[in-house]
């Protein structure tokens, strides 16, 4: 019989993330006490792999790339999707995103071990290396509190993604994103942190914790493995990397008091291996280093975030698909094969904001990307995989009629006759206050329809929350049809492995 832990108080905290807060859902909770183990979580998914793989043979995948819409939920799915179908000039409902193509659909579950509502690093931890964990812990079981320090350093707690798999088994790995490279979502695949907001050695030290003791999260990618060894590293975030006193090559500072400049550490450490190497932070030097092909490439192209795709200058910074083409040109010398981890990040901001337009742009970008991989790729011996690591609370409500604009109101109005939005949001900034008991016209607002205007809501935040419903995955190549159904989020590494035929537990390959 399993025994119940009610865990006591409140984890620890760190500093508010703009887009993220530091405690978006419930960090009290009972949870089973075998929960808190990395073990639990591996053996179900185990048991997952073994249910669904039963005794099939079939063809291995050499590659496999994972596809990370952050925030990307079903009813994105369907807005995003009628959006880029009215943009081509038709009724918009018909179209299809690239990967609603693949043969193989199914949908995971994304609670935490002790919240109902995921954020993006426990979630990662999930899917980029199959345990459960706390809200806000990067690469480390759920035995972890937020921010304890001591506790993600013993041995047990620690954990190996799946781009560590693919290392050890002689592959190459990397890293693709449109957020800073040490966000949540791609740092699970490299870096174990009590708190995901320990992206550089301040913001470890603001939590009372020892940046010897426990490395933030960009010296993590620079200075250890499997971090040091991705051969492509893609995204923003250059302030991570650098001293409050130097400013980049945008005019903007970096935030590290420690003095260290990691840019130059890893250079000096490719200068050391005697690898050709290249660091980048433009479209232009991105397009040059495509053409010369180094063996490591480092591209950091924003201080921060990258833009939004409808707010920034395509002449100077790349877009999705651009940089996952040249990852996968990179890692796709080495004979073994690769994992490669992209993520489309800035959907789940657009959402935070309620700019409904650019969250479903930003998907649109995203399937743009999976489009270009597929045409780069054999579907014979890569296997695709395309997810979401949680929900948002953006609604596809009313009775407008087929071909209506996706972006305007509903043919109906509410009670009093004031109109309403297609997609709008449960809670969020966008919230206008009531007039004589009455919703405001929204759309007789000078902004109204602009791409930053901002759908309305029923709850007033100052940042819209996630959502806790269950998110699509999509999957082509070798083994697609283990991804159908329903599952936990921490299976979707153990099948991917077992695909490819690295990391722990089942492998195709021994059947």
């Amino acid at each position: 019989m399993y025994t119940a832990l009610v865990l006591a108080g409140v984890f620890a905290i760190a500093t508010t993330n703009s887009y993220h807060p530091d405690e978006p859902g419930s960090v009290r909770g009972t949870v089973r006490r075998d929960e808190l183990s990395a073990s639990f979580w591996q053996e179900h998914a185990q048991a997952t792999v073994k249910r669904r793989s039963g005794t099939k043979t079939g063809p291995a995948a050499r590659n496999v790339i994972l596809f990370l819409g952050d925030g990307m939920s079903v009813p994105t799915l369907a807005a995003a999707r009628t959006l880029l179908g009215q943009r081509r000039g038709y009724s918009g409902e018909e179209a299809e995103l690239s990967f609603e193509t693949f043969p193989t659909s199914g949908l995971s579950k994304t609670y935490c071990v002790n919240a109902q509502v995921a954020d993006s690093a426990c979630s990662a931890t999930a899917y980029l290396c199959g345990v459960k964990a706390n809200q806000g812990t990067l690469g480390v079981s759920a035995s972890v509190p937020r921010s304890n320090c001591s506790a993600s350093l013993e041995p047990a707690a620690r954990l190996q993604s799946i781009a560590a798999w693919a290392l050890a088994d002689g592959r190459d790995a990397g890293i693709v994103t449109n957020t800073r490279v040490t966000h949540a979502s791609p740092a699970a695949a490299y870096a174990r942190a009590a708190n995901r907001n320990w992206e550089n050695d301040a913001r470890v030290r603001a939590d009372g914790a020892d940046p010897q003791k426990c490395p933030d999260i960009a010296t993590q990618l620079i200075t250890e493995n499997p971090g040091r060894q991705f051969k492509v590293i893609l995204g923003g975030g250059r302030r991570e990397f650098l001293p409050s006193h130097v400013v980049d090559e945008e005019g903007s500072k970096g935030t590290r008091t420690d003095g260290r400049n990691l840019i130059e550490e890893w250079r000096s450490d490719k200068i050391e291996r005697k690898v050709i190497h290249s660091y980048v932070w433009n479209r232009e030097q991105l397009l040059s280093a495509n053409a010369t092909m180094p063996e490591y490439l480092l591209g950091l192209f924003e201080s921060s975030h990258l833009q939004y795709n409808m707010l920034t200058n395509p002449t100077t910074e790349p877009s999705l698909a651009e940089l996952t083409e040249v990852a996968i040109r990179m890692l796709q010398r080495n004979d073994k094969g690769f994992f490669l981890f992209v993520e489309g990040g800035r959907i789940d901001h657009a959402h935070h904001g309620n700019n409904a337009e650019m969250a479903l742009d930003e998907t649109i970008e995203l399937s743009a990307a999976v489009s270009r991989a597929a045409e780069l790729l054999d579907e014979t011996d890569s296997l695709l995989v395309v997810t979401a690591d949680h929900a948002h609370v953006m609604s596809f409500n009313g009775y407008a009629a087929r071909g209506s604009n996706i972006l305007g109101t509903s043919r109906a109005t509410d009670r009093h006759g004031v109109p309403y939005m297609t997609l709008s949001y449960t809670n969020g900034p966008g919230f206008r206050a009531h007039v004589e008991r009455k919703r405001v016209d929204i759309t007789k607002e000078e902004n109204y329809g602009s791409v930053e205007w901002k759908s309305h809501v029923d709850v007033p935040l100052l940042s819209e929350t996630h959502g806790g419903d269950d998110v699509a995955v999509f999957a082509r190549g070798p083994q697609h049809a283990l991804f159908s159904g329903l599952y936990e989020q921490n299976a979707i590494p153990h099948l991917m492995a077992y695909a490819a035929c690295i990391g722990p537990g089942e492998h195709v390959c021994k059947h």
